[in-house]
């Protein structure tokens, strides 16, 4: 799969060549990047890295040790150039999503239920059932909403197509554990604190309501018979690598931390 620059027509070793074309949702970002001072970028990094650092904004590193022995830990990653998505390319992936998740809950209600899409002979039995995260318990039992995934993690990657534009590509679903999202939310926060110029030229997208989003999903997933369900994050403890994502989203959605 070839790369694909976000901003620019052609990829940095063509610019000498065939000259660089900056993409049009592009314009206004490039234009303000051009008077910027040569060394502000790097004093922008250097202040949100300390402001990740104090906030304890880091993830853990498994099989990593320090000098002394301890576990590692890494801040998030944050890159200051900002990916611009357009709002119709937005909306097509959004919808594509949608979809995507719909019926991968759709696939999940059925390996429980009917199995329809075994007897069909579109995935082997074996493929299924001998897979070690296959639950026979949950054979014929039904979920509030048919949904079995709240949480749905789907990676997309970006290639360019035959017109140079890219296409998006779904790497893989995580259903099971998907974390980050705080360090998205966390990201927004920081590029508003650093560059509150760029949003105010821009129609951006708000994400702060996550949380609340999250919490009502949650809460639709409760048994009917529970009026006033009791929401909570489950975390391993500190030392689990998305430890901070678990008090983040405890505290933003106003419910406890519980661990085992």
């Amino acid at each position: 799969m070839q790369k694909f620059d976000e901003m620019y027509t052609q990829l940095p070793y063509e610019f000498f060549t065939h000259g660089a074309k900056i993409r049009d949702h592009y314009r206004i970002y490039d234009e303000w990047l051009a008077r910027q001072p040569g060394n502000m970028m790097a004093k922008r990094r250097e202040e949100a890295e300390m402001i990740f650092r104090r906030v304890g904004i880091t993830f853990a590193v498994y099989g990593e040790k320090d000098e002394e022995g301890a576990g590692t830990e890494r801040l998030i990653p944050f890159d200051l150039i900002p990916r611009i998505i357009p709002a119709h390319e937005w909306r097509d992936m959004e919808h594509g999503l949608e979809q995507r998740v719909t019926a991968l809950n759709r696939f999940l209600h059925d390996i429980y239920h009917d199995q329809e899409i075994l007897k069909a002979g579109l995935i082997p039995r074996e493929q299924i059932e001998q897979n070690a995260q296959f639950r026979p318990q949950m054979m014929g039992v039904d979920l509030p909403n048919n949904v079995y995934s709240q949480i749905s993690g789907i990676d997309i990657v970006r290639a360019p197509d035959a017109k140079g534009n890219g296409e998006y590509y779904v790497l893989e679903d995580n259903l099971r554990v998907p974390s980050g999202v705080s360090y998205m939310l966390e990201d927004r926060k920081m590029m508003m604190r650093l560059f509150p110029d760029l949003f105010s030229a821009h129609r951006v997208a708000p994400i702060a309501h996550y949380p609340d989003l999250l919490l009502e999903t949650l809460r639709q997933s409760s048994p009917a018979t529970t009026a006033e369900p009791t929401v909570v994050v489950l975390t391993p403890g500190m030392y689990n690598s998305a430890y901070f994502e678990h008090a983040f989203l405890a505290q933003q959605m106003g419910i406890e931390l519980v661990e085992g």
